[in-house]
């Protein structure tokens, strides 16, 4: 696989396309060699016309040396990339044929300077994250933002749910849930805090009030049940009359024990609900008749049928509540997060905390990665493609390059003229 260079169609302040750096590549490469040729031309023509005197002397001796440091430089720069002239020179085009080297030598100092624990928990440090994200939590622009922002990516994760696989966990966890539970004595509990809350004189209201709402919706019904049971011989109007009687008296009877709260019923009531707690809670044969029934309920369809529609109702709630800016869930959250941001500025110790734990979670990670993100550097580089990357490297790099070939250049005609001084001086 090839090193490939981004090619941004607008390129960032500061991050030139490989276009730019090509051609800024070739602008200074033509410069280099100009000064290159113009030293070479100055030394050849002083060469051909031979002594002319002292000053053409040091233009003699500034230009030969300044040719032989351009030459050398250019000759060093370009065994980095290539082969000078196409000439295998060895310890030539270094970065082509040590290219793996460079790899393992890059992905060791990664691993040991940027992947070290004591490194990264250095930075952490430093940057002050913590406090950082105080700040930043308990402004409540920030929050409600942040509220938003994972209210969203709660529906987004929601809505690629399947709902097969959804109601399938939630049946699942409510049978696992339920089944942990004896039936038996869980409600001999609760029907204790009821009794203890005065609860159970609703109870038996309700009931009273259940069976008159029964009988006012189903009088018809009742006589002719109570007719069809009635001897041939009796005439008819006896037996309606009969049945008004025990219907009235019936309803009647109900709504005193209804008004009355020492009616003797409901004190009979009183005292069966009252030993009812201890029973479900003691009696074996209640304990299984309540197991057998959650069996019951957890083997037939209602539990997987009940899922269905509360996880839909669910979703639907999720994404009504993250829609709205001032939705309960949204205010909530961003209540949360203003909180916390708040408690993480002013207690100290939990801030101190907060910090040991990201630094040992840090040193766990550099610790337990280290090897393979050092490994994944030096395996990406080796896969290039050797001739490619000494391009792009070239296209990088290369520039600054061709300004040490001007720089050689110059400073070889400096050191040129200081030794030709040097000699006429000792001459």
């Amino acid at each position: 696989m090839g090193l490939t260079a981004p090619t941004p169609a607008s390129p960032a302040p500061g991050h030139e396309s490989p276009a730019a750096r090509a051609r800024g590549l070739t602008v200074a490469r033509r410069r280099a060699s100009a000064l290159l040729g113009a030293v070479t031309v100055l030394f050849v023509a002083e060469t051909v016309a031979g002594d002319h005197g002292i000053l053409l002397g040091y233009v003699q001796a500034g230009a030969e040396a300044s040719m032989v440091g351009g030459v050398a430089d250019w000759f060093a720069v370009t065994a980095l990339f290539r082969h000078p002239l196409g000439l295998p020179i060895p310890h030539t085009a270094i970065i082509v044929e040590r290219k793996d080297q460079f790899a393992a030598t890059l992905g060791q100092f990664v691993q040991e300077n940027f992947l070290n624990g004591d490194v990264l928990a250095e930075r952490i440090r430093s940057a002050r994250l913590v406090p950082r994200l105080a700040d930043w939590l308990a402004d409540e622009g920030n929050a409600a933002r942040f509220a938003g922002r994972a209210a969203d990516l709660v529906v987004t994760v929601a809505e690629n749910l399947r709902d097969e696989d959804v109601q399938r966990v939630l049946t699942a966890e409510l049978t696992r849930a339920v089944d942990a539970v004896e039936v038996a004595p869980l409600a001999g509990r609760v029907l204790r805090v009821l009794i203890a809350g005065g609860q159970h004189a609703e109870v038996f209201n309700a009931i009273l009030s259940g069976a008159d709402r029964y009988l006012a919706g189903h009088a018809a019904e009742l006589r002719e049940l109570f007719e069809a049971e009635a001897p041939r011989w009796v005439p008819d109007a006896v037996y309606r009359r009969l049945f008004d009687r025990l219907y009235n008296r019936l309803r009647q009877r109900l709504a005193a024990m209804a008004a009355d709260p020492d009616d003797q019923t409901r004190r009979q009531f009183e005292a069966w609900i009252a030993g009812l707690p201890d029973r479900l809670e003691t009696s074996p044969e209640l304990r299984e008749r309540g197991e057998r029934l959650k069996r019951d309920v957890l083997g037939s369809a209602v539990l997987r049928d009940w899922s269905s529609p509360l996880w839909r109702r669910i979703k639907e709630g999720l994404r009504t509540q993250a829609a709205d800016p001032d939705s309960e869930l949204r205010r909530r959250m961003a209540g949360v997060l203003v909180a916390a941001g708040r408690r993480l500025g002013s207690d100290r110790r939990l801030a101190d905390g907060l910090d040991r734990m990201v630094e040992s979670g840090v040193r766990g990670l550099a610790d337990q990665f280290h090897d393979e993100l050092a490994g994944l550097v030096t395996g990406t580089i080796q896969r290039w493609n050797a001739a490619e990357t000494s391009s792009q490297l070239e296209l990088l790099l290369g520039r600054d390059l061709q300004y040490i070939r001007i720089n050689g250049t110059v400073v070889g005609a400096a050191v040129g003229l200081i030794l030709h001084v040097i000699v006429v001086g000792v001459g």
